[in-house]
């Protein structure tokens, strides 16, 4: 026997009705109290003993919560304000006094000593932060700071440089391991600097500097065979150097070089440049990143059968903000561009697998013996936020881990503004111990820019999404 049972009026009024309405409810955003609220219990009767224990209050040991905008820029005016105090932008001579004038190179003229070196990689990083951190706050003293500098810097270039190009070996210069630049830590991170001053529209002449060093990162640093960056080429003397062994590529290098090959590429126009920022990527990529454990290894050596597999983290920060900054300038019809976006994407997902608890990453990532380490944690949280920013990854799923992971950063700063757990300038190893005791100091100058960039990136990503506490948990809530 064949059932059929009556055929239903789609157009009926109340189902019309009654669909709409569902319709509607689906649509409509979720109010913050809504989107915060469980479920109503529907048991009649007292409830159960155990029925709020998930409302219990939590100790989180790092503020699970999103930091308001104007406690972001507390943080980072601590940061400012102790840098600007301690990094003069001044010329002194010999008994101390200030030097003003030029016009005579006076070589035994020396930058004001201060804590930090206002031409080392590190404060190329600094500069960079502190033009981000203008830009999300609106406040100019952190323009003026990088400008200031800079344009000390151009000034010394110009009245220096023409004494270092005549004898570099006898010249003596205030800004030598500039002028004179013997690695890509002299000239790479401060080149990227000089570009994105330039690109955002500051005033200093950079023709000169960009000069230097541009020409330095793109022709005159060693390579392999292949066009990669590369550390102990030969010595001039018929042997290699050894940065530690011949041909050994260090991931650092990925940031200390590959930015200024793209942002070349925006200011000149010229595409070689941005060929060979993808090509740096990839390469490196095909050497020294683990698919299967989503990050990188410090170390390789050329011609090595086996290579020392140490995922140090501050390493893995300098790979992770070199796509984002090779992204940032890269034309998207480059035929390279998806290909760096997918090796961008595997990374940070390799990353979201070791954050801690507390919101920061280990000094060896995949060795929780190690410490918590704040320089590559500040740096993964400004590349993570702004992968977010730039719709290249998911705010849904790594918007709450940034804000975690700047919670975590805001609280290693203190009251006067300095930083604590950056770890020291580290070379390259073959083993586990050399990373996991390398000491901490708050004049490391490492973890002071990417500070800065964290905090720039955070008040950004905020202000365009929202997030919040939704049944206990830290989540995403829509663009604002």
């Amino acid at each position: 026997m064949n059932v059929r049972f009556p055929r239903q009026n789609a157009r009926h009024p109340l189902r019309v009705a009654l669909a709409a309405a569902l319709s509607a409810l689906a649509l409509a955003p979720l109010s913050e109290a809504a989107a915060q609220a469980a479920p109503p219990p529907q048991e009649k009767g007292p409830a159960a003993a155990d029925a709020m224990l998930h409302a219990l209050e939590v100790q989180y040991p790092t503020p699970y919560r999103v930091m308001e905008a104007a406690e972001v820029k507390a943080v980072l005016d601590r940061v400012f304000a102790y840098l600007d105090r301690v990094t003069p932008a001044e010329v002194v001579d010999p008994r101390g006094a200030p030097v003003t004038d030029f016009a005579r190179a006076d070589p035994d003229a020396v930058l004001k000593p201060g804590d930090f070196r206002l031409t080392s990689y590190e404060w190329g990083v600094t500069y960079t932060g502190m033009l981000a951190a203008g830009a999300a706050t609106g406040d100019r003293r952190y323009l003026d700071y990088v400008n200031k500098r800079h344009d000390l810097l151009a000034r010394l270039t110009k009245a220096y440089y023409p004494a270092v190009r005549a004898d570099a070996d006898r010249a003596r210069a205030p800004i030598k391991s500039f002028l004179n630049p013997h690695a890509l830590d002299d000239a790479g991170a401060l080149c990227h600097s000089f570009l994105k001053a330039k690109v955002a529209g500051a005033t200093v002449d950079y023709t000169q500097m960009i000069g230097i060093c541009g020409d330095f990162v793109t022709k005159r640093e060693y390579r392999l065979l292949d066009g990669t960056l590369a550390r102990g080429g030969p010595d001039g003397k018929g042997g290699h150097k050894m940065r530690p062994l011949p041909d050994t590529l260090w991931l650092d290098d990925m940031f200390m070089g590959v930015p200024t090959m793209a942002y070349l590429g925006k200011t000149t126009g010229q595409r070689t440049y941005y060929d060979d920022a993808v090509n740096q990527v990839l390469q490196f990529s095909k050497r020294m990143f683990n698919p299967k454990l989503g990050i990188y290894m410090h170390g390789y050596v050329e011609g090595m059968r086996d290579h020392p597999e140490l995922h140090w983290a501050r390493a893995n920060g300098w790979a992770v903000m070199s796509m984002v900054e090779v992204l940032e300038v890269l034309p998207k019809a480059h035929p390279g561009y998806n290909a760096v976006l997918d090796q961008l994407r595997a990374h940070i997902k390799g990353l979201a697998a070791y954050q801690t608890r507390e919101g920061f990453w280990h000094q060896l990532i995949d060795r929780n013996e190690t410490y918590q380490e704040t320089s590559a944690t500040a740096i993964y949280t400004y590349a993570i936020a702004r992968a977010v920013n730039r719709g290249y990854v998911e705010p849904q799923m790594y918007g709450p881990m940034a804000n975690l992971a700047w919670n975590a950063v805001a609280g290693k700063v203190t009251a006067e503004g300095q930083i604590e757990g950056i770890c020291v300038g580290t070379g390259m190893a073959f083993d586990p111990a050399f990373y996991a005791y390398r000491p901490t100091s708050v004049k490391a100058a490492h973890g002071y820019g990417p500070a800065l960039l964290a905090g720039a990136e955070i008040i950004e990503m905020n202000r365009k999404y929202k997030f919040g506490l939704n049944d206990s948990g830290l989540m995403y809530q829509g663009v604002r």
